[in-house]
C-alpha cells in the first residue's frame, strides 16, 4: 500500500499516465501492425518507468494503469461554448460526418475540463479562449441524440474569445459563427438541437444557474 501511495505522489507519475493514455488511444486507432507495435512499446516503457520509480511488481503496475476488470464509468465529453461580440456561437464542421458541432472532444487524461475546452477550441478552430464558467453537466441520454454505445456525461463550458483566427485542421472542414436562427445541420452524435437551445439560453440570461441532472 505504501508503494502505491509513493507512486501516486511522484511528480512524474501524472506525466506517465498521460503518455500511457495517448499511447492507448494510438493503439485503439492504429491502422496497421507497425502503429500497433510502436504504441504498445510506449505503453510497455511507461510501465517500466513506473517500476523504476517504485518497488511495485510489474503485474500490479499493469493493473493500476488499465485493469481489464476495472469498473466501467461514463465517458466524458467536453464542449466549449464560445460567443463572438455579436452573440453568435462558434461551431465547427466535422470531417467525420460533414455536420456541425461545438468545439470539443472526449476529455483528456491529465487535463482539467476547462483545460480540455481551451485546448480543443484552439486545435479545432485556431481561436484562443479563456474559460469563464460551467454551464451544464448532463447525461447525454436525456437529450435528442441518436443511440450511442457509451454512457456519456457532457460538460458545456463557456469561454471568452481572446484572439486567434479561423484555421482548418485535419479533422475539421469549416469553422464559423452562427446565431440560433441560422444554425447549420448539426452533428447529432456530438450535440443536439436542445443543447444548442440551452447554450443560447445562457447567452440571453447570464445569471441562469448551472444545468445538471
Amino acid at each position: 500500500m505504501q508503494a502505491s501511495l509513493k507512486t501516486a505522489q511522484h511528480p512524474f507519475f501524472e506525466y506517465l499516465k498521460r503518455v500511457r493514455a495517448i499511447a492507448h488511444i494510438g493503439l485503439v486507432y492504429a491502422e496497421n501492425d507497425y502503429q500497433k507495435e510502436r504504441n504498445q512499446e510506449i505503453i510497455d516503457l511507461t510501465q517500466e518507468m513506473v517500476q523504476q520509480l517504485t518497488d511495485i511488481p510489474m503485474k500490479q503496475i499493469k493493473g493500476y494503469f488499465a485493469a481489464p476488470t476495472e469498473y466501467i464509468t461514463p465517458k466524458v465529453d467536453v464542449r466549449a461554448v464560445v460567443f463572438d461580440p455579436d452573440g453568435r456561437l462558434l461551431m465547427v464542421r466535422e470531417k467525420a460526418d460533414g455536420m456541425w458541432a461545438l468545439p470539443g472532444r472526449w476529455a483528456d487524461i491529465g487535463l482539467s475540463p476547462s483545460e480540455c475546452a481551451v485546448k480543443e477550441t484552439f486545435e479545432e478552430t485556431g481561436f484562443t479562449v479563456e474559460p469563464k464558467k460551467l454551464l451544464a453537466a448532463v447525461d447525454a441520454k436525456y437529450f435528442n441524440h441518436p443511440p450511442q454505445p457509451h454512457a456519456i456525461y457532457k460538460l458545456f463550458i463557456e469561454c471568452y474569445l481572446t484572439g486567434g483566427e479561423a484555421q482548418i485542421t485535419h479533422d475539421i472542414l469549416e469553422v464559423g459563427f452562427f446565431d440560433l436562427h441560422e444554425m447549420p445541420p448539426l452533428s447529432l452524435e456530438r450535440n443536439s438541437q436542445d443543447q444548442i437551445d440551452l447554450v443560447f439560453a445562457y447567452r440571453d440570461n447570464p445569471d441562469k444557474l448551472v444545468t445538471f441532472n
